[in-house]
């Protein structure tokens, strides 16, 4: 394990910095993509089937041609034709669903699209969209909620003999958990802005991954790379579900391909639930076995998730289960459900998040069984390597998350019994649960401008879904070159720019830091280079390499800042509007880096539930949370990241839940009114606490990604509160009152 290694005071790294595209945002002056407006614009609605499984057998749309306004029906026969990715690459180009829209008669899910209506004006475009009829041949769906795999469950990590050491131990617990259907459900809808301009597109997309966006759609439209430009300035929020690529945004290509204008094509909230995917439904049986002084013996961990039809997607429940606690022997097993539903993808903590509800649930029963204090029970089974691969941890702080964790709750007053802890005519539960997530890293390329005007510029074609990546780039910058922030411009979510890493996984800080550094460096080599040599500078006949920029300024290395002049100074003497560096940097889920090291962020979270039996009312009252993130560039957005996890994960244990009408497939809570997420009102006071504990095996800042770990865990250790407080373990989310009045 690492430690904290000497770190110089920083004005800018690891400092509460508030955001750089705040006021633009709070003034309004930030643009969405469905806030782009382009002349002679056109707007598109598609039409979507309403039946879950079958075939087209007609479309009538003469009426809604012959309606004003209406300029184009798009549907099989006149889309013309789009080819499939070659292969899912997160570097080339990425789907989630495969099959391109309109490709066949054939249905597979409930409001899967079969016609675009394009108009003058969204309204005439609905009214349109809703006078067209489709015939159906119907065929048998299946939309249900439990999960028999379709085949053997394939293994996914596997050491000793579990299942002889499960039969042979003195205390153990099977139990199976489920998690449902969970839909993301950002303010922002998703949407794009085609336009072609007889010679190339322009695509205006709600996007976390610009490069891969454009990667597929030039693949599925047989086109160049330099024919295919995505933007996405601003996002407002995605969790995931904006990472790939949608067929919306093929229709909007061919409409504006066919029709010569600006298309604008913006989903309806029903929509969401339907056509740009969602959390699967996961069943996990976990079997954990230990001896009577709390030593796991034999961890099995066998999940499956549902699937669409037509497409293949693993939740993986069990990412994290292999390197979390010590244990000679363990098994991961998982397999899929074909369903007649959309595709599944990504959402915030995908794999880890379901699969630790799952695996700190099973922990906090064995604790029980064993009468262990939870706490203690995660203690006893701290592993030294990651005994999945024998490698040595990169950094590694559990413990230390657990320990001051239960200090800053007050975990030692806890009464292990059932409702035996009151306040205020309340009772009290108190719950805990670990986190995890694993550190990855992307290719990223940055490019810096030291401009003669006294400020700098950096570009990178990564994007900000919100989480502060245009002012964790400014800070990068301002760290090498000492310039205020306010002096900084940041360029992102255009694939005009250095190609940028997606948005997901927690990546896009780690993949940028070497990029932008080695280009802000290149950048200053340059500017000293020119100081050292030029006429009009103080340093002429000096150096390069004795030279040193800081506090915005070029001066001697064995000397202060304002010993020197401002690098503006050099820059105008030189005759320069610029001096500029370039950075890139490579990674990947085959990061070499791997190969020697286990990367993890960890964490816990303490959480404390009042039950009124009285009037079965239930809250979420109190959240802990210790994260070991390495080094936290901005505490001020690195705490926002964990607490928006934490009211996440609030939804996640109570509220979540997508239901499936058996009789037509169609998800019928499709709406802000009737899928209950986490609001104000439902926010716990909340304390995070970030270990500093930089982890420079993984860059030269430490800094790894926090955005999903928060709500890793969460789930679980609500659950377990539930249980302290009433008595009523419930398995499968989200908690429903109808499980309470068993207390």
């Amino acid at each position: 394990m690492s430690t904290a290694p000497d770190i110089k005071p920083s004005a800018f790294i690891g400092r509460p910095q508030s955001r750089i595209d705040g006021p633009l945002k709070v003034c309004g002056r930030a643009t969405y993509t469905s806030d782009v407006d382009l002349p002679g614009m056109l707007y598109a609605v598609p039409v979507g089937s309403t039946i879950a499984s079958g075939r087209i057998t007609s479309l009538e749309f003469a009426a809604a041609q012959a309606m004003p306004g209406v300029k184009l029906i798009l549907h099989r026969g006149n889309i013309g034709r789009f080819y499939r990715i070659a292969g899912n690459s997160i570097d080339t180009g990425f789907v989630d669903e495969n099959r391109p829209p309109f490709e066949d008669d054939i249905i597979r899910y409930y409001g899967q699209y079969v016609a675009l209506v394009v108009a003058e004006t969204f309204e005439a475009a609905s009214a349109a969209a809703a006078a067209i009829k489709v015939g159906y041949d119907k065929t048998p769906h299946d939309v249900s909620t439990t999960l028999e795999p379709d085949g053997k469950l394939e293994t996914q990590s596997e050491r000793g003999d579990p299942d002889k050491a499960f039969d042979d131990a003195p205390v153990k617990i099977d139990e199976t958990y489920v998690t449902p259907v969970e839909t993301h459900n950002p303010i922002e809808l998703h949407a794009t802005i085609a336009h072609w301009n007889g010679e190339s597109y322009t695509f205006y997309e709600t996007s976390q991954a610009v490069a891969n966006h454009q990667g597929t759609m030039m693949q599925m439209m047989g086109l160049p790379k330099e024919k295919v430009r995505v933007i996405s300035r601003y996002l407002g929020s995605g969790f995931g579900g904006k990472l790939w690529m949608w067929p919306h945004s093929l229709l909007a290509a061919a409409a504006t391909r066919q029709l010569e204008r600006p298309v604008k094509l913006v989903l309806s909230r029903k929509m969401m639930f339907q056509n740009v995917g969602h959390r699967p439904t996961t069943q996990q049986r976990v079997r954990l076995a230990a001896t009577e002084d709390g030593k796991l013996v034999s961890l099995q961990h066998d999940f499956v998730n549902h699937e669409a039809i037509a497409d293949d997607y693993t939740e993986d429940c069990g990412e994290a289960t292999p390197s979390m606690y010590s244990t000679p022997n363990l098994r991961v097993t998982g397999g899929t459900v074909k369903r007649n539903v959309g595709s599944p993808t990504s959402m915030r903590g995908p794999g880890a998040v379901p699969g630790l509800f799952a695996l700190e649930s099973g922990m906090d029963e064995l604790a029980i069984a064993l009468k262990i204090d939870p706490v203690e029970l995660r203690l006893r089974n701290e592993p030294e390597v990651d005994e999945s691969s024998g490698l040595p941890f990169s950094s590694r702080h559990f413990v230390e998350c657990l320990k001051t964790g239960a200090e800053k709750f007050g975990w030692s007053k806890r009464t292990p019994e059932v409702g035996s802890m009151k306040r205020d005519g309340l009772t009290l539960g108190w719950g805990m649960g670990a986190c995890s997530w694993p550190g990855l890293r992307f290719s990223a390329e940055a490019t810096v401008d030291l401009r003669a005007d006294g400020t700098a510029r950096v570009v990178c074609g990564t994007q900000d879904i919100g989480t502060g990546t245009y002012t964790i780039l400014a800070q990068l910058v301002a760290e090498h070159t000492g310039i205020a922030l306010d002096k900084i411009e940041v360029g992102l979510g255009d694939t005009s720019l250095p190609l940028g890493p997606v948005s997901g996984g927690s990546a896009a800080t780690a993949s940028v830091i070497p990029a932008v550094s080695d280009a802000v460096r290149e950048a200053i080599k340059t500017l000293l280079a020119r100081a050292a040599k030029i006429e009009g500078s103080p340093f002429k006949g000096a150096k390069a390499e004795e030279l040193a920029m800081s506090g915005g300024h070029v001066h001697r290395k064995n000397e202060p800042p304002e010993s020197g002049v401002p690098f503006a100074r050099i820059l105008d003497a030189a005759k320069l509007h610029a001096a500029s560096g370039s950075g890139s940097a490579k990674g990947g889920f085959d990061d070499p880096l791997k190969k020697k090291w286990s990367i993890h962020s960890y964490g816990a979270h303490f959480a404390e539930v009042t039950w009124d039996p009285a009037t079965a009312r239930l809250r979420v009252s109190r959240v802990v949370t210790v994260i070991d993130g390495g080094k936290i560039l901005n505490p001020r957005a690195g705490r926002n990241q964990i607490e928006g996890a934490v009211v996440m994960g609030v939804g996640m244990a109570l509220f979540e839940h997508t239901v499936y009408d058996e009789r037509s497939g169609a998800p019928i809570n499709s709406s802000l009114a009737d899928y209950v997420v986490a609001t104000n009102a439902d926010t716990p006071k909340m304390d995070v606490t970030f270990l500093d504990y930089p982890d420079t095996v993984f860059n030269e800042l430490g800094a790894r990604g926090i955005a999903e770990i928060g709500l890793a865990g969460i789930a679980a250790a609500i659950t377990s509160a539930v249980y302290h407080a009433t008595g009523v373990r419930v398995r499968k989310l989200p908690v429903m009152i109808e499980d309470l009045l068993k207390a």
